[in-house]
């Protein structure tokens, strides 16, 4: 490996949550558990004026991950399908990402709703949702067409 292939990424907190391996939801999408999203304090300042958005994006280390298979059968679907086409947590670069409702701030403390990371899980970085930016239209959501809905774990 060259310089150019290490990556150093240092964690800015950690998540808590009322999930632990093997018990967390497929999606945090709708779920209502407020997990708290803590902000190492060298990294608090940076948290100035997130109390004006109702949503941010998390970005985190799926540190539980265990190797990861190309192919993927999901809970969605019997037909196994690409790796890149699903959200398996199981990935070559094991990167979680997820738009988040902020419920409350409370010094480095982020409330949230809509996660399905795991308790411990270390946080890398945290972005604004910004709907003019983020939101797409004239979405294809290739073969999971008809087959999306959310289960519980």
């Amino acid at each position: 490996m060259g310089e150019r292939d290490i990556l150093k990424l240092k964690p800015i907190g950690i998540i808590h949550s009322p999930y632990h391996a093997g018990q967390a939801p497929y999606q945090g999408c709708g779920r209502e558990e407020i997990c708290h999203v803590e902000v190492f304090e060298q990294f608090a300042e940076g948290l100035k004026d997130i109390e004006g958005f109702s949503h941010i994006v998390l970005i985190y280390w799926l540190h539980k991950s265990k190797g990861y298979s190309l192919m993927v059968t999901t809970p969605w679907d019997t037909k196994p399908h690409g790796l890149f086409t699903t959200r398996s947590p199981n990935r070559p670069c094991p990167l979680g990402l997820s738009v988040v409702r902020l419920i409350a701030r409370e010094k480095n403390i982020l409330k949230v709703k809509d996660l399905d990371a795991l308790d411990g899980t270390p946080l890398l970085d945290i972005k604004p949702y910004i709907p003019t930016i983020d939101e797409k239209t004239d979405i294809k959501i290739g073969w999971l067409e008809n087959k999306l809905r959310i289960k519980e774990s």
